[in-house]
């Protein structure tokens, strides 16, 4: 069979007909795996967690934490796995609220924001695919959710990958005007905010899911009537719920669009993701290039305050690659402190969390080495920390 014969079976197709047949058949397949996986009417929840890892993000000491259950100061739902008790995400807030009761003024359980202390917004951006950004973005929402934070996740991304980790499916949960798009378009059918921020698994944890009709805004903007400016929608849109939240985090398409710099316009933090090689490194090259370039043009048009602060984050990091170590040696000596100094790790645990739409949060851990697990969750926690370390500077928390 002739090459020309393999790539166009049908001679009477066009090559359009057959890229067509192949996306549809292709989205069909992916949604017949989809539902084996996770069954439309299935609906995820966080997982208890253990007395280790819920005395962490309360911030006491694990006695300190057994002490508490054993005096029944606070209502816990039953829960026990190999005769520990486990902890849920609400045993938690509860326990945050008791302690936060009898406090001193100088010591608080509960990090929510105070009065004087601005919403923050963190934009999570790469020029290229694969960087892992939704999944520092997913596992970065759902870590200040469980420290007790409000979250808002944007998925800005019409992939809409990081809904998927939400257990939202686009095709089927995601309707006409429910992503930001509705609340950023130009016309008279634009939707106020708060008709698309959903709840999620997790409490303190809100999403706006993404979807394809995020699309529409890369196109609709170019013809927007002269004032309608692009870059100032999404920070207009967000007002009427700034004070719902303490941190916005803004997963953003591979892409400098539209989409990008409106979430770039808005944002108080920028996060950018990088996976250690030389390729990204010079696709990336070329982004900070580009954005810096379309950024000095829109603050001509309107003047912005600068970022409270922006980092660079090592992802999909493998510490016994030679290569990979010398790249992060020279992003360093570039970088300096705008490197985070802990790297997300590349880990099975974390790409086969991923085949069920999970996050190292979310998955029982009992399904998988222990070793490999606990690896990969210190370094997202290590990573998350030091974001959270960097959002309290912001508000001058020590």
């Amino acid at each position: 069979m002739s090459t020309q014969a393999a790539l166009k079976p049908d001679p009477t197709a066009t090559f359009l007909d057959i890229l067509g047949n192949d996306a549809d058949e292709l989205a069909s397949k992916l949604q017949d795996l989809q539902r084996r996986i996770f069954p439309p009417k299935a609906k995820k929840s966080i997982r208890r967690l253990t007395s280790a890892e819920a005395a962490k993000f309360i911030g006491v000491t694990e006695g300190y934490l057994r002490q508490i259950a054993a005096d029944g100061k606070v209502p816990l739902s039953e829960g026990a796995a190999n005769g520990r008790r486990t902890y849920s995400v609400e045993d938690i807030n509860a326990i945050r609220e008791m302690l936060d009761s009898g406090a001193k003024p100088t010591r608080r359980y509960s990090p929510r924001r105070q009065e004087g202390e601005k919403l923050q917004i963190i934009s999570v951006i790469n020029f290229k695919g694969g960087s892992a950004k939704t999944t520092t973005t997913a596992h970065l929402v759902q870590y200040l959710a469980l420290k007790g934070y409000r979250v808002l996740a944007i998925d800005l991304d019409p992939q809409a990958s990081l809904s998927t980790l939400f257990g939202l499916q686009p095709e089927t949960d995601v309707g006409e005007n429910e992503t930001l798009y509705g609340a950023i378009r130009y016309d008279d059918q634009r939707v106020d905010v708060t008709d698309i921020i959903r709840s999620t698994y997790l409490p303190g944890l809100h999403v706006i899911p993404g979807h394809l009709e995020l699309m529409e805004f890369e196109t609709t903007t170019p013809m927007a009537k002269e004032g309608q400016t692009f870059f100032a929608r999404m920070a207009g849109a967000l007002g009427p719920v700034a004070d719902e939240y303490d941190v916005v985090v803004v997963d953003c398409p591979p892409n400098l669009g539209y989409l990008t710099m409106t979430a770039l316009c808005a944002a108080s933090a920028v996060l950018i993701t990088v996976h250690p090689q030389m390729l990204d490194v010079l696709s990336m090259a070329q982004f900070l290039r580009m954005t810096t370039d379309l950024l000095s043009t829109i603050h001509k048009v309107r003047p912005q305050s600068d970022y409270d602060w922006m980092g660079y984050l090592v992802t999909r990091y493998e510490p016994n690659d030679t290569p990979q170590n010398q790249m992060v040696g020279f992003l360093r000596s570039l970088f300096g402190p705008r490197l985070l100094t802990n790297a997300m790790l590349k880990s099975t645990a974390i790409a086969d969390a991923g085949l069920t739409k999970q996050t190292l949060y979310d998955v029982e851990k009992q399904r998988f080495n222990k070793g490999t697990y606990d690896r990969a969750l210190e370094s997202v926690d290590l990573v998350n920390g030091e974001i959270e370390a960097l959002l309290r500077r912001t508000w001058g928390r020590v």
